[in-house]
């Protein structure tokens, strides 16, 4: 395999194929285009399977990401060469992980390095929601403080029940953080948890039977796909709000909008959604739900660490030693 050399020239360097830019790519080009050939599909006024045909022969690493095409059997199979996918997110539902095991391609992911960011804004809008910032601000701006009068009552912080659904690192960090606003923790996860202090649910809609709020901070698979559903929104209950910054098919967006729009839970902040970057019309004038641009780890730190991870993995990979954070390694 190529090594690493400053003084390779560019036809020289690791071929890395990238089929779309990642949110760290600006960041990635301009650090590490002298360690690496990337190879950019969107750029390049070819179809992109005539793209990937004229480098199949070549090509052994993939960066993919998740608002990138999803890596399918296809695409797959037009890269007889490709060894290796180093993807910038967490999740791996835009991979088919099954082909690229029976293939025998190895993948890293980047599990950890956006847990503190993706926290930070998972309580961010949980906080929003109950205190009501984001409406009192247009409230405000909107100058109806001075027309209308006091503005509504919002809820408090402390004591209330949150129940997160995934307790691996960001759901753990969430915990950690409401703590000390002095909320008392709750959680689902695949299995329970025997080193937190936090009670465990295995049953999704006796948490949400249980809850103020539900934070959803697990990865999108088969199983967790519309893993919140009508019934569980129901038992969430009329005050309830959710939270979700893990993926928008976790939940069935469908009902969830309806179930605001009547009335049937209380709000709702919102980083993902199930078409992005198509929102629901429905929310966009509901006062007691906030909405983000999938905007979880969007920090120059986080982007910083990232493109250190995906250039690191990348390295290991064309120096064949074991992969910082391997997610499937044959």
């Amino acid at each position: 395999m190529a090594q690493d050399n400053d003084n390779h020239t560019e036809s020289q360097l690791p071929q890395v194929l990238v089929l779309r830019q990642p949110g760290c790519w600006t960041m990635l080009e301009s650090n590490y285009s002298h360690k690496f050939n990337f190879l950019k599909a969107w750029d390049s006024p070819l179809p992109q399977d005539q793209f990937l045909a004229g480098h199949a022969g070549s090509v052994q690493a993939l960066l993919s990401s998740s608002i990138g095409p999803p890596i399918t059997a296809n695409i797959l199979g037009m890269l007889p060469s490709l060894k290796v996918i180093v993807t910038t997110s967490a999740g791996l539902d835009h991979v088919d992980l099954p082909k690229c095991r029976e293939r025998g391609v190895v993948v890293a992911s980047a599990p950890k390095v956006h847990t503190h960011d993706v926290a930070d804004l998972a309580v961010g809008l949980f906080l929003d929601v109950m205190r009501k910032i984001s409406a009192g601000d247009r409230y405000v701006r909107d100058r109806l403080w001075a027309s209308r009068g006091e503005f509504s009552l919002v809820s408090k912080i402390g004591g209330k029940r949150v129940g997160i659904v995934g307790l691996g690192n960001i759901g753990l960090e969430v915990a950690k953080k409401l703590e000390a606003f002095g909320c008392s923790i709750l959680y689902n996860s695949r299995k329970e948890k025997p080193f937190v202090p936090y009670r465990f649910y295995s049953n999704i809609c006796e948490l949400a039977l249980n809850s103020d709020a539900l934070i959803i901070c697990c990865t999108l698979t088969a199983e967790t796909h519309h893993l919140i559903n009508n019934k569980v929104l129901l038992a969430l209950g009329r005050d309830g709000i959710i939270v979700n910054v893990g993926r928008g098919a976790i939940i069935d967006e469908k009902e969830m909008v309806q179930c605001l729009v009547k009335g049937e839970i209380g709000g709702a902040g919102l980083d993902v959604f199930e078409n992005e970057p198509q929102v629901p019309k429905e929310l966009f004038p509901l006062d007691n739900v906030v909405l983000s641009p999938h905007n979880g780890p969007c920090t120059p730190e986080y982007f910083m660490d990232l493109c250190e991870l995906v250039a690191g993995n990348l390295a290991a990979f064309f120096s064949n030693r074991p992969l910082l954070s391997p997610a499937l390694d044959n």
